[in-house]
């Protein structure tokens, strides 16, 4: 009997470890009818069979956002291990986080055959690889969040801004809130959430009482808080303000927020009387950590099955994965369904548009005629050891409500 090398060893052992691992993630995506599961390869997959639809995947595995990028591809193969994805061979390629880079990476993949392009992340860089894909005839599941991107060949799949405001505006309606107001940076993303926000309360029949914009890069928030709060800002501390609105919307995320919350709490600002709405960016951990943003509110994925994605990553892989990478996990597994679809254009774009959608990590969602996402959110309250669910997401696009 031959010897058991360590190199034999380890390779047995690794796919042991595979084996197990099968059964402890999440659900795989599926849509309705869901597709049927069959045995899949684990990280890094073998070659394809000949018959496998090639997919390209574009992300950042160089420059600032390597890390981001090693997290999705990560997240990507992961799908196809979970959802039995041998229908389709993924080509992953280095976009560097440029528009060069992903120009010249949606070429790579074209010219090996594929058929469909996940990603690339950055606006700059889904600019330069839509009129290649467009020239080739294929379409692309882009990472970005710029709606203006969105439409033709191009299908949006990262959070929008506008899908969270709605959904969390439309719930505030029905618990009594009517009057709003926004305390924004002055941004791209900050106007268009004030744009999403404005929409909505009119739509639903309240009133913007107050918008103010501040410069992140020049330290405007205080300026921007006295000029929201009028003259609570200069009250000193201890006092309330008392502004005309019940609810503010903050779209911002991390330490500024943080920072922005205290401020607000240091002119006066009653919390009580006053609810404190989010954006996405507050879907992240710690946010409850700042006593002045708990009892706040913002939509988001339903938070279960994000945890229990972030549990399975992190047996597989070893470190804990970025919130982004779900939406290269439900990239993948939407490319995996598609592939076991009848035809020989298995990623057109009616097949993209299926009405039933498709459920992933991050929810149930489907594509619009325009090319953004429509999902099926919750709404939160964030709480100092995390988020607890006020109002769970719908489970069909029937039952959507907002």
């Amino acid at each position: 009997m031959p010897r058991l090398t360590i190199r034999r060893f380890a390779s047995a052992f690794a796919l042991l470890l595979t084996l197990v691992l099968a059964g402890c993630g999440p659900a795989p995506m599926v849509a309705a009818p869901p597709p049927r599961a069959q045995p899949a390869p684990f990280y890094p997959p073998p070659p394809a069979p000949p018959s496998a639809a090639k997919v390209g995947l574009l992300l950042p595995l160089s420059g600032p956002n390597r890390k981001l990028g090693k997290a999705m591809l990560d997240a990507a193969s992961l799908a196809l291990f979970d959802s039995g994805g041998k229908r389709i061979e993924l080509l992953p390629r280095d976009s560097a986080g440029t528009a060069e880079g992903a120009s010249k990476a949606a070429k790579a993949v074209i010219a090996k055959g594929a058929r469909l392009i996940l990603g690339p992340l950055l606006e700059s860089e889904v600019r330069a690889v839509e009129p290649v894909a467009q020239k080739a005839g294929i379409n692309v599941i882009a990472f970005s969040t710029a709606t203006g991107l969105a439409g033709g060949n191009v299908f949006l799949i990262g959070f929008l801004p506008r899908e969270e405001v709605i959904r969390e505006i439309a719930y505030a309606r029905d618990q009594g809130y009517r009057r709003f107001a926004a305390l924004a940076p002055d941004s791209p993303y900050g106007h268009l959430v004030v744009r999403a926000m404005r929409e909505a309360v009119s739509t639903s029949g309240g009133e913007v009482l107050g918008v103010a914009f501040y410069s992140p890069q020049k330290g405007g928030v205080a300026a921007a808080v006295g000029e929201l709060l009028g003259g609570g800002a200069g009250a000193g501390a201890g006092a309330q303000a008392a502004p005309k609105f019940d609810a503010l919307m903050l779209p911002e995320g991390g330490e500024r927020l943080k920072k922005i919350a205290r401020d607000l709490a240091a002119a006066g600002l009653d919390t009580r009387r006053v609810r404190l709405l989010g954006s996405g960016l507050w879907d992240e951990p710690g946010t409850g950590s700042e006593r002045a943003l708990v009892g706040g509110w913002f939509a988001a994925p339903d938070p279960q099955s994000w945890r229990g994605f972030a549990r399975h990553f992190a047996r597989v892989y070893g470190y804990k994965p970025p919130r982004l990478s779900s939406l290269a996990y439900d990239a993948a597994g939407l490319a995996s369904v598609l592939a076991e679809g009848q035809g020989a254009q298995p990623f057109s774009r009616a097949a993209i548009l299926d009405p039933r959608g498709f459920k992933g990590v991050d929810g149930l969602f489907r594509f619009t005629r325009n090319g953004l996402v429509e999902r099926a959110l919750a709404v939160l309250k964030v709480e100092p050891e995390g988020e607890e669910v006020l109002s769970a997401a719908p489970r069909s696009f029937e039952n959507l409500g907002y």
